[in-house]
């Protein structure tokens, strides 16, 4: 029984504890697991989920121009990233407001063709290998400047969307409330002036981008937003209040990161998409076993029926 016992705990934690890559990926994930996945959550709740896949894409040609001008330098592809990000985010919210086109048919059509754009750039100036790291990242790979940029996001993140939770609130559940109180300037809501509830949208499309900048280190590009959406979106499913929703979503997205980060090491698979896996693994048994998920739903129903 020792040795068993003892067997489970190396398997464990004996990465983490002999390896110090395994440690940076794992204060890496957690720092990701508490910024991005609340984001996530007011994604869904404002009807933008595919905003963050779209965003995410979007930001791969600025991330490949700055590994053009600096190589694997972290801090000009970060810069690249967020700059690329908000452009597109910019262009597609002018072509809606000039054009009769939506602004997700606008973003849809932006964003594919920045990733082909990426894509090209960095295939042309770099090998096979620097395009497969950008694109799905490397979790065990980072290294302190890279933990340092995470860390950073993380704490910025969550600070700022402290100070932006009742703003971001009103605007997501009652914009028509927000505009009011900015029209008789009550409190911080009348401090923003005419902009409204544009100045909180814009502060936090910032929030997704710099979040999706710092984990296409640790997840790449195509996967970062992955521990942004899947743990928000399976959260709904077990709460009905919002900050029920908000850690329950960064719990699930710590659980997938450690789960993912120990099978990647254990089975040798890549670290990235092992961890969207895990988050993916929990969403599907959300979708089984949660309040409102299958399972509940179909004995409420049978009992009624019975």
């Amino acid at each position: 029984m020792d040795a068993l016992l003892y067997t489970a705990w190396d398997m464990l934690l004996g990465p983490f504890t002999d390896f110090a890559f395994m440690r940076r990926a794992l204060v890496a994930t957690l720092a990701l697991s508490l910024s991005a996945a609340p984001l996530g959550v007011f994604l869904t709740l404002r009807r933008m989920s595919l905003l963050g896949d779209a965003l995410s894409h979007a930001v791969l040609p600025g991330v490949a121009i700055g590994f053009m001008v600096a190589g694997l330098s972290l801090s000009a592809m970060a810069l690249g990233g967020v700059i690329a990000g908000m452009l597109v985010a910019g262009i597609a919210g002018i072509v809606s407001k000039f054009t009769a086109l939506k602004e997700d048919a606008s973003l849809a059509a932006i964003y594919l063709v920045a990733l082909a754009l990426g894509v090209t750039l960095i295939s042309n100036h770099g090998t096979q290998l620097d395009l497969l790291h950008i694109l799905f990242g490397s979790a065990l790979g980072v290294d302190s400047a890279g933990l340092l940029l995470v860390a950073g996001v993380a704490t910025v993140s969550v600070l700022a969307l402290a100070l932006m939770y009742r703003g971001l609130v009103l605007e997501t559940f009652d914009p028509v409330f927000l505009d009011a109180n900015r029209r008789r300037g009550r409190g911080v809501f009348g401090a923003w002036g005419s902009r409204g509830s544009w100045v909180w949208q814009q502060g936090f499309l910032m929030l997704v981008v710099v979040n999706l900048v710092a984990g296409f280190q640790t997840l790449g590009t195509l996967m970062a937003v992955g521990l942004m959406m899947l743990p928000a979106v399976s959260s709904r499913l077990w709460h009905d209040t919002l900050p029920a929703q908000l850690l329950n979503a960064s719990l699930q997205a710590s659980i997938a990161g450690v789960a993912g980060l120990l099978l990647s090491y254990h089975l040798d698979t890549p670290s990235g998409p092992t961890i969207i896996g895990c988050a993916g693994a929990l969403y599907f048994s959300s979708l089984l076993m949660a309040p409102g998920g299958w399972l509940p739903r179909w004995w409420t129903t049978w009992h009624r029926v019975a």
